[in-house]
């Protein structure tokens, strides 16, 4: 009987000692896997190229994922933002998600700006990711709105594929102004040699190109409104920011139309 009662409490306390054997040893074995006590700061990464902030990463032990995005201010594969935190403390082992600026940057279809106020068109640009290069102020009526928008100094027209980061010039309306100027003779006149003198002038435009158009260089000017001169021959004016419409077609006028359309 007695050597039953001991041998049920030998097994009880080898049982007991296993358990216990057991229980340190899982949360030991846990602490290795987790790496218990291990952790690190988030280093400094913002405005480095990714291969230099992944090879620190690395170095440090952390997991990396990479996404990208474009921003027109950034430098191409740039490190722009990082989660967790730089400088946050975080167990070695974890992942490291990194936000880079694209290399090539994405087209993207040019916004309509003209009559637009130029706050409304300044915030399109931003949100199309495009660049608000030079703000040129001429005397319109439309005073703040935007009269044309241009891409080196040329007029780009809604819808044409730009990439991100393209800087756009926009003319903006200052007022009518009260200086006068003589309307130019168009008649006959190149489209380009044209335009180059209205805008010398400050006198906006409302064109349109009549018949079939082979060369756009060698268009020219055929109707003008107002003309040059009026009835009794003498110049007729015109003040800085008013309108004018042309119309164009690909041949000059014959003589015998100029003299139907005095000028």
């Amino acid at each position: 009987m007695k050597k039953l009662f001991r041998s049920f409490w030998f097994n009880v306390l080898f049982i007991v000692t296993i358990c216990f054997a057991l229980y340190f040893a899982f949360f030991a074995s846990l602490s290795m896997l987790t790496n218990h006590g291990k952790s690190t700061n988030v280093p400094q990464l913002k405005g480095k190229k990714l291969d230099i902030a992944l090879k620190e990463l690395e170095k440090q032990g952390f997991k990396v994922s990479v996404d990208s995005v474009f921003d027109p201010t950034k430098k191409g594969m740039e490190v722009i933002d990082v989660q967790p935190q730089e400088g946050s403390i975080v167990k070695q082992g974890r992942t490291i998600f990194l936000i880079v600026n694209k290399m090539y940057p994405p087209e993207v279809d040019m916004p309509n700006l003209v009559n637009l106020s130029f706050r409304s068109a300044q915030l399109i640009l931003e949100s199309n990711k495009l660049v608000l290069g030079d703000t040129i102020f001429k005397p319109d009526m439309a005073k703040g709105a935007v009269l044309q928008q241009l891409l080196n100094g040329v007029p780009i027209r809604p819808g044409q594929k730009i990439k991100q980061g393209t800087r756009i010039d926009l003319v903006v309306g200052d007022g009518l102004s009260n200086v006068s100027v003589n309307v130019p003779n168009l008649i006959n006149l190149p489209y380009r040699e044209a335009i180059k003198l209205l805008n010398a002038s400050n006198i906006f435009i409302t064109e349109v190109w009549d018949g079939s158009i082979s060369d756009s260089s060698t268009a020219v000017v055929y109707f003008q409104m107002p003309a040059a001169r009026n009835e009794q021959g003498y110049p007729n004016t015109i003040l800085e920011g008013e309108n004018m419409d042309i119309r164009i077609r690909q041949q000059p006028l014959s003589v015998e139309e100029t003299n139907e359309n005095p000028q």
